[in-house]
């Protein structure tokens, strides 16, 4: 008996053995780049097959292997047999390189950053679900692409229309120019619905309306008996979130448009006579024109995000995004106006002509007047720090080493030599920035507008060229902004994916360009708000808007999984095949302008920390340069990312400065309206 129970025994534990899941694990860091770390399994027991769960989104539920991982940031893997058995496993790849060591030390600090930044508060409350679902499954032109030259005719329907069809079933053959056929497969489980008729086209890239309306190349949809959640390679579902930082910029520039009258529109036509110099008065204090001011604060802001961004927009909300773009930039005006205006009224003039202003300033003492100083000094503090980081990092380093990734995907003898393109980029942007704002406001004054024309140029000459598109391309604009397809995440989805870009584009609530605008001469702090007001609409209306044209009328708009920058490239090399060389240097010219801008505005908060004196301004200038030839010659990943963030979190201080003053604002621009009616103000031709 005692034999028998031992068998027993023995078989069981056998048994259990067996199914138990056993994983063997190999971790590589494959070199000194950063983010390429591979972490890969083999698992021996259970049932086959298995399914991987990595938290890494980007692995597919498939494989056995993740790659493109952060070095020194923990991962986890849930590996789960056909009986449901599974077993959960957390590796790390080590890192090695110093680079390496801070963007794994930065990695969780830009997820805590984001995590306050990109928040969702209407999810958070249940306000609506951010899951994306689909309730139709597309069935589109096998292997179609937007540069694809061919006619493609729906030659015959194999199954009526509102039956159920499952999924490899033959549902139509479709016939291409030449005469071949090809039989199409039913992709999903569902009910069949024909978008087009028996001997209809399909797609036909001689037709303008084809190459710019979204989705041209879809034939049929099959809707899913439930709505289907749309879900990442490793299974985790997608959201469509609404950030509490676009909310938070979005909602002050509605309130500063209505608390100011609508002057985003009503003020527009007086900040173009400022801006040309009608009022400008020699002898007013300051250190440069409004013009000049203005050329500064555009080049910090106009940049790689006109470029890029609006690529990655366009791509993911479709053309309804631009509509959207649109109104936030209009309504950002009105942001720029109080905060620049603020940024003149509380600035600080020193014997030797050295100008101190920006939010630093109206934080600490406009607060100081309304009894709230302890207040006021914490709100411009935090703003100093993350105006010093940010102007390191997205206004420095990001520039250098995205504007030398684009130079040397186009000129291949580059490459490599990221450390000597930093070095010679470190001296121009020396030459410059040691000279001091004069300085910086002359190079902005004279390449702001050479740039900035060169590539409006570029973009109204293919749009010109395309010109038989502009009916297609303003109707998918319109119907893109009211009625996209669940894919590009409702109306809501394209609205958010909209003001995202532009907020995140023309930086109207960040308060960094009251910095530049501090140093206007001028005598009427208003006067230099309604310039400022001008940004939003050449950074977004003009510049945004027109990449996003460019994009939709030559059909870009339609490829995914592109990179921003490269498919503007595209874009505009579709029709001027030298165009991607220009739009490099443009690129550059871009960057660079945006690294002297911001060098001013570090400075200028670096000085409000460390101390007025030319000798603090000189060593924050020196780190400057070294930053510049560090961004350009390493990657630094998270390191970035993070810096980057902090231009947007900029936005929290100084906004609600500017609520608690919006009131002074106000009253200073209706006493400023009186004496423009009055003809009060100094005007240059009225003198000459």
């Amino acid at each position: 008996m005692k034999n028998i129970f031992s068998s027993i025994f023995l078989l069981l534990s056998f048994t259990v053995f067996s199914q138990e899941l056993v994983v063997k694990e190999t971790v590589l860091n494959p070199s000194n780049r950063i983010n390429d770390g591979v972490i890969r399994v083999e698992v021996d027991g259970g049932t086959p097959p298995y399914h991987y769960k990595w938290s890494n989104q980007s692995t597919p539920l498939t494989s056995s292997q993740s790659t493109g991982l952060v070095e020194g940031s923990p991962y986890t893997v849930t590996i789960t047999d056909s009986k449901g058995l599974s077993v959960t496993k957390e590796y790390k790849v080590p890192a090695e390189a110093i680079t390496e060591f801070f963007n794994g030390i930065m990695t969780p600090a830009v997820s805590a950053l984001g995590s306050v930044l990109f928040w969702d508060p209407f999810a958070a409350i249940g306000v609506y679900d951010p899951v994306i679902y689909a309730d139709v499954k597309r069935v589109e032109i096998p292997g179609w692409s937007p540069d694809v030259q061919d006619k493609f005719t729906l030659k015959e329907w194999l199954r009526p229309e509102g039956q159920k069809v499952k999924k490899g079933e033959e549902i139509a053959v479709i016939s291409k120019n030449n005469g071949d056929t090809e039989t199409i497969l039913a992709p999903v489980n569902g009910e069949l619905r024909y978008l087009v008729k028996e001997g209809g086209v399909i797609y036909n890239w001689e037709n303008p309306e084809h190459v710019i309306e979204q989705g041209a190349h879809i034939l049929a949809q099959i809707k899913y008996d439930e709505p289907v959640v749309i879900a990442h390679p490793n299974g985790d579902p997608q959201q469509k979130a609404i950030p509490f930082i676009v909310i938070w910029l979005v909602v002050g520039a509605v309130f500063f448009t209505l608390r100011m009258g609508f002057i985003n529109l009503r003020g527009f036509r007086h900040s173009i006579d400022l801006a040309r110099g009608k009022y400008d008065d020699p002898d007013a204090p300051g250190q440069v024109t409004h013009f000049q001011a203005l050329a500064t604060a555009v080049s910090g802001t106009v940049g790689l995000g006109n470029i890029a961004g609006v690529g990655v927009a366009v791509s993911l909300g479709g053309a309804g995004a631009t509509f959207w773009m649109i109104v936030c930039g209009l309504l950002g005006m009105s942001s720029k106006f109080v905060e620049c205006t603020l940024g003149v009224k509380y600035r600080n003039i020193l014997p030797d002509g050295r100008v101190f202003g920006g939010p630093m300033n109206y934080l600490r003492y406009g607060l100081e007047k309304r009894n709230l100083k302890g207040f006021g000094k914490v709100l411009a503090g935090l703003f100093a720090i993350l105006a010093v980081g940010a102007s390191f990092g997205g206004g420095n380093m990001f520039q250098a080493n995205q504007s030398f990734e684009q130079l040397s995907g186009q000129f291949p003898a580059l490459q490599g030599n990221g450390f000597w393109f930093g070095v010679i980029t470190a001296v121009l942007v020396g030459v410059v920035i040691i000279g001091g704002i004069n300085s910086i406001a002359n190079v902005t004054g004279r390449v702001v507008p050479v740039m900035a024309s060169i590539y409006i140029l570029a973009a109204l000459t293919v749009i010109i060229i395309n010109i038989e598109n502009i009916g297609p391309a303003f109707a998918a604009i319109v119907e893109g902004a009211f009625s996209p397809s669940a894919l590009k995440g409702g109306v809501v989805g394209v609205l958010i994916v909209g003001f995202q870009r532009a907020a995140f584009s023309n930086e109207a609530g960040v308060g960094s360009a009251a910095i530049a605008h501090s140093t206007a001469k001028t005598n009427h702090p208003p006067s230099e708000g309604f310039v400022a007001l001008l940004e939003p609409f050449i950074d977004t209306v003009v510049v945004c808007t027109l990449t996003a044209l460019v994009l939709i009328f030559t059909g870009m708009h339609e490829v995914e999984g592109m990179a921003g920058a490269q498919l503007t490239s595209d874009a505009f090399g579709s029709v001027l095949s030298w165009f991607p060389y220009v739009l490099a240097l443009a690129v550059f010219l871009f960057a660079f302008s945006t690294m002297i801008s911001w060098s001013y505005y570090g400075m200028r908060a670096w000085t409000y920390l460390f101390g007025k004196s030319k000798k603090v301004e000189f060593v924050y200038k020196m780190l400057f340069l070294v930053f510049v030839v560090v961004g350009a010659s390493v990657s630094l990943g998270a390191v970035l990312d993070f810096s980057d963030m902090m231009i947007l979190a900029m936005s929290f201080p100084n906004i609600i400065g500017l609520y608690l003053m919006s009131g002074e604002v106000k009253g200073d621009l209706d006493d400023y309206l009186k004496k423009l009616k009055s003809k009060l103000l100094f005007n240059s031709k009225e003198k000459g």
